[in-house]
């Protein structure tokens, strides 16, 4: 055999070998604004990437989340950008975190409590109508950040608690985990280390600390999912 064609094999070989094991991982994928893509903190530092790592060095292998999000997004911005994007109905794991940025805008209520059960229906669409594989994150209190209580800390907190109701009580008729990390973001009233930069978003700090509290409900929901297909 010349060289030329034990390239070429080794080269199939090891390029079968890459699809395998990408094909073998969890595929994940995570909707949502700023909070979701990490703003001000590296990429490795993004809850949803360090949720895939912790899996993935717990024996779950999972692979690189596609991250539908983008900062300032609102329920419809992120509407948009699914349809733009247009992701697979296949994923193992499915989350959503969205809400934020419509309260900062004075959005009518209404129209969140409209375009998040859009969201979630969409949400399951994509696990392959699954809502077992599906999750949703409530919203941190930026109101205790630098940037919050010079907006009102009390008012951002009230009208956020609302916001989390919302999304809980949709969540739950749809028997979908609503996973509360508020109170982990509210210490960063206490510890700045618990806050990027930019004086406004989690650190990487706090989404690593997000992620311990998630971690449980996901294990529990690979778990169920894996039993389901054996």
């Amino acid at each position: 055999m010349d060289k030329k064609s034990l390239f070429l094999i080794t080269f199939l070989l090891c390029f079968f070998t890459i699809s395998c094991a990408q094909n073998n991982g969890i595929s994940y994928l995570a909707l949502g604004d700023s909070y979701t893509i990490g703003e001000s903190v590296p990429e490795d530092e993004r809850w949803p990437v360090i949720l895939s790592n912790e899996l993935s060095e717990s024996g779950i292998e999972v692979n690189d989340p596609l991250i539908i999000a983008k900062t300032g997004w609102t329920t419809d911005e992120l509407q948009n950008a699914i349809k733009e994007q247009n992701p697979a109905n296949d994923y193992d794991l499915v989350s959503l975190l969205i809400g934020v940025n419509n309260q900062y805008r004075g959005y009518p209520i209404d129209q969140y409590k409209k375009e998040f059960k859009q969201l979630l229906l969409q949400a399951v669409s994509f696990a392959n109508g699954d809502t077992t594989l599906v999750f949703v994150v409530s919203i941190p209190n930026y109101g205790v950040t630098p940037f919050g209580m010079e907006k009102g800390e009390e008012k951002i907190r009230q009208e956020l608690l609302v916001y989390d109701a919302i999304a809980d009580s949709i969540s739950s008729e749809m028997n979908i985990p609503f996973i509360n990390i508020t109170p982990i973001s509210e210490k960063a009233k206490e510890d700045s280390t618990y806050i990027a930069s930019d004086h406004l978003h989690p650190s990487g700090k706090q989404y690593k600390e997000w992620v311990e509290h998630i971690l449980p409900d996901v294990e529990m929901i690979l778990k169920n999912a894996s039993q389901k297909h054996n």
